[in-house]
């Protein structure tokens, strides 16, 4: 029976300390990856700014192709959105909030499993011929400090689908 009291002691004081830990960690993320694109912004924009176009390159869809997004508003720019429900990738919402022809897009992405919506954005700099692609997600994992423990791995968990989109969509750009 002393045993159980100590196993239960020391559950108490690690689930102390990991709301210890997560009160000094911060709610939120930021994560940002760039790319050179051999083709004009002109060229890419349609690619970032028309959801339609995201499946071709973004890898939520690569890793469940069963998934068949809805698509709704315009077809592109500001308002334009799909959602999805994905055996692997869950269900999600994006709309694209604003949108500069040519520069820049901004985005929410909903996924009902965080404590809130994550933004981000897509920005096109030119580069002579080329374009830098920016791609930036920030969000909030709300006030939860056990939720907090997860912030250091954001960046190791999404930016590899990040290098991964851009990646494919550096190929799609350049092969057209």
């Amino acid at each position: 029976m002393r045993w159980l009291a100590r196993l239960a002691g020391g559950l108490v004081a690690v689930a102390l300390l990991a709301v210890i830990v997560g009160l000094f960690l911060p709610a939120s993320w930021r994560l940002e990856r760039s790319i050179v694109i051999d083709v004009p912004p002109a060229r890419l924009y349609p690619l970032v700014a028309t959801p339609r176009r995201w499946q071709e390159w973004a890898m939520w869809n690569r890793r469940d192709p069963a998934t068949r997004p809805s698509l709704f508003g315009p077809e592109a720019g500001a308002g334009a959105g799909w959602e999805w429900d994905s055996r692997t990738e869950g269900k999600s919402r994006m709309t694209l909030l604003s949108a500069d022809p040519g520069r820049a897009l901004t985005y929410e992405l909903l996924l009902p499993d965080m404590a809130s919506p994550s933004t981000g954005s897509i920005v096109l700099q030119p580069q002579g011929a080329a374009t830098r692609v920016t791609w930036t997600n920030t969000g909030s994992l709300g006030r939860n400090p056990l939720k907090h423990l997860l912030v250091p791995f954001m960046d190791r968990w999404i930016g590899p689908d990040f290098e991964a989109g851009l990646a494919n969509l550096k190929v799609l750009a350049e092969r057209h």
